[in-house]
């Protein structure tokens, strides 16, 4: 399933190497509820796109963690703001917020550490590019993979999250390779196969059949693969015809 000259195998990290499991993080309307701010709390919205937009140009925030996370409370403190929260409630709903969205439990696929090993033993750089917080590399090495992973690129630390140009051509500096030798693996669409697609680099869109992101699975452009797991990369021939699943 490797396309030919393959020096770099690079994963996205939630829905992809990891997922979420229980205990679930706090919802956010039910903690403005125990405030005695549910009204505020219904304006608020889905708490899983309080945090920057797929694709978002942020590094003017992304200098240094410091200034990274006072970006990030500022962002929950202009959104309860605007659902008219009260001033003196803000700070301390603020920090519930920020722990709330940060407070995910997460635990490996269980095709993961194999299929990672098995791709450094053949002598491959592996890589991890995720739109995640300042805490990246904590997350990974929470999970066992530090000593599995050569390249880790988050979106904080890069200034844009995918699929913005700026954290691909990121990590193509941090592999050191030509952009037609990394192969990205990833679950979502747009930023782990068309924005690497554009970028120059192969891919395989990752479609579990238990995915977090369930939907239609789109046609495939030349370029990109298939697979419903990881294990799938170790095997068939290398890239270049196109098949079911393969390289068109």
């Amino acid at each position: 399933m490797l396309p030919d000259g393959t020096g770099a195998v690079v994963f996205d990290f939630y829905g992809t190497l990891v997922r979420m499991v229980d205990p679930l993080p706090p919802d956010h309307q039910g903690i403005f509820a125990r405030r005695g701010l549910t009204a505020q709390g219904e304006l608020w919205g889905d708490q899983w796109s309080v945090g920057p937009g797929e694709g978002e140009d942020h590094r003017e925030h992304s200098a240094d963690e410091e200034t990274y996370t006072a970006w990030e409370r500022d962002r929950l403190r202009r959104r309860a703001r605007s659902c008219g929260v009260p001033e003196e409630d803000l700070e301390d709903l603020v920090d519930e917020l920020d722990r709330a969205m940060k407070a995910v439990h997460l635990e490996l696929f269980p095709d993961a550490p194999d299929v990672l090993k098995a791709l450094r033993e053949r002598g491959l750089l592996i890589g991890v590019c995720s739109n995640w917080f300042w805490n990246l590399r904590e997350r990974i090495a929470e999970t066992g993979l530090a000593d599995a992973v050569d390249v880790v690129v988050g979106s904080a630390q890069a200034g844009a999250r995918k699929p913005h140009p700026l954290i691909y051509r990121t990590l193509l500096e941090r592999c050191a390779l030509p952009p037609h030798q990394v192969l990205f693996v990833g679950d979502m669409w747009t930023p782990d196969v068309l924005g690497p697609l554009a970028a120059g680099m192969r891919a395989v869109h990752v479609a579990r059949p238990d995915r977090a992101v369930a939907g239609a699975e789109p046609p495939l452009p030349a370029g990109a693969a298939r697979v419903s797991g990881l294990g799938e990369l170790l095997t068939g021939a290398s890239g270049g015809a196109a098949g079911p699943g393969g390289y068109g």
